[in-house]
């Protein structure tokens, strides 16, 4: 049982590392952007989650072609591997058409859907025109993002996450150095506030990008798969139609469930502009430790999609038992950790003594469903590498719009509840998902060979 304990920290590990570190850099980046004050951080936070909902829209596209390259990888076919990169190619186009197109017509109007009523220590014209000048700038972040994703979840795939982490940490550099330098005005540059802010984010964002491909392509010799990917770009569609019907509930499935994010994170503004300062706070300093379950989910995903692709079945089940628990104890160890820091990071925010008090009491709520989350998050990914998508989607975007949404909807619209009372609503109802994914997994329905004979146990 140890060896998969050491396989999955081994996968994960350096991916925590590179997320943690990016994750870092945004908490910079937001201590930063909170010193130009509250009307900064909002803005910034209004885009970043409209941005969020993007991002889940690639990692959703690429999650299909992921489960068939983690199981023709571990059957050992090169050429199927090579055919799931460049269907990648294919969905992330789409995916990056669309979110220009409506970044580009309906951004100011995504973004008003998060400013109600009035405060005095906000001003909701400023903050409109922060976030429309930083949602500008961020859209020409999209397409090395973009870029920087399909090679590196390919390059995970084969169970190399090294790389994407030397990539991260060039990132981070380039985003502390250019942050500072363009936020305040430092050295020859100019002080451009929350703009400085999005352009040191290309600027990393391109490094990031150039760093993996180059690398990838140079050593050819080990990434095999790169060998003559451009040289056959069209995909046969006997190939390409198990992938994209298998794919296509994964993505609709991330976007969707982003998408209620942003819904539910909409209904908690009507309790007040200060509601989004405070997500803000808390969700900088969650992320960076939600970064444990997050990679820990994505290296269940690939070891148990492998284990299938080479016919351990058995192995398959026991070891995401294992992984699921192990992910969860993990996450109680951070739970405590957060917990303990809840009421200190706030006070590093310029801001007003009600947004720091908000902030702190989202911390300590979302900490301690930290061991649910995590626990899930292992679950999906779980299901998802025998290419149950069907299920994963039901079970995820489904549940969320058809319950979770519904009821932050009512409790914020039609109730006097507390935020907090609302937000707690919301995380206690995971605990259904819970219950009935690991029944799931239990009768083992989600053990299917993608690759070989589609045998399913």
């Amino acid at each position: 049982m140890k060896s998969i304990y050491n396989k999955a920290l081994k996968l994960a590990v350096p991916m925590i590392i590179q997320n943690g570190i990016t994750n870092m850099v945004l908490l910079v980046d937001n201590l930063m952007v909170g010193s130009l004050g509250t009307e900064a951080m909002s803005g910034v936070s209004i885009v970043g989650q409209l941005m969020f909902v993007f991002n889940l829209a690639i990692f959703g596209g690429l999650s299909g072609p992921g489960i068939y390259a983690a199981q023709y990888y571990g059957k050992g076919d090169r050429e199927g591997f090579r055919n799931t990169f460049r269907i990648k190619i294919y969905i992330c186009l789409v995916c990056l058409l669309g979110g220009l197109f409506v970044f580009s017509c309906f951004g100011e109007n995504l973004i008003n859907l998060y400013l109600h009523g009035e405060s005095e220590n906000i001003d909701m014209v400023l903050t409109l025109s922060l976030a429309k000048k930083y949602l500008a700038i961020m859209l020409l972040n999209t397409i090395p993002f973009v870029i920087t994703q399909i090679y590196a979840s390919s390059l995970r795939e084969t169970g190399e996450s090294i790389t994407p982490m030397i990539a991260g940490i060039v990132s981070v550099v380039f985003d502390i150095v250019f942050n500072y330098f363009l936020i305040y005005g430092k050295w020859v540059f100019p002080r451009l506030g929350v703009e400085g802010a999005a352009i040191a984010t290309v600027i990393a964002r391109v490094s990031e990008c150039l760093v993996v491909v180059f690398w990838t392509h140079i050593r050819r010799d080990k990434y095999d798969f790169i060998k003559g990917i451009y040289k056959k770009i069209l995909v046969p569609w006997n190939i390409a139609f198990p992938i994209i019907k298998k794919g296509l509930p994964i993505f609709l499935n991330e976007f969707l469930w982003s998408a209620g994010i942003a819904v539910l994170t909409q209904c908690y503004s009507l309790r007040g502009p200060e509601i989004i300062a405070g997500f803000n706070i808390s969700n900088a300093i969650c992320n960076l430790f939600n970064v444990v379950f997050v990679a820990m989910g994505h290296a269940v995903g690939i070891l148990i999609g492998q284990r299938l692709g080479a016919s351990e079945y058995e192995e398959a089940k026991k070891d995401s038992f294992a992984l699921m628990k192990f992910t969860a104890f993990l996450c109680i160890i951070l739970c405590v950790i957060l917990v303990a820091a809840a009421g200190v990071f706030p006070k590093a925010y310029d801001t007003s003594p009600e947004v720091r008090r908000m902030a702190t009491r989202f911390i300590i709520i979302t900490a301690l469903f930290f061991p649910i989350q995590g626990f899930l998050n292992a679950l999906y990914f779980t299901l998802r590498s025998g290419g149950k998508t069907v299920v994963t989607f039901l079970f995820d975007s489904v549940f969320s719009w058809s319950v979770a949404v519904p009821v932050a909807f009512v409790l914020s619209y039609f109730t006097g509840l507390s935020i907090y009372a609302i937000y707690i609503t919301v995380q206690v109802i995971d605990i259904i998902k819970v219950m009935v994914g690991y029944v799931l997994i239990n009768k083992g329905l989600w053990i299917t060979n993608l690759v070989d004979d589609g045998h399913t146990v």
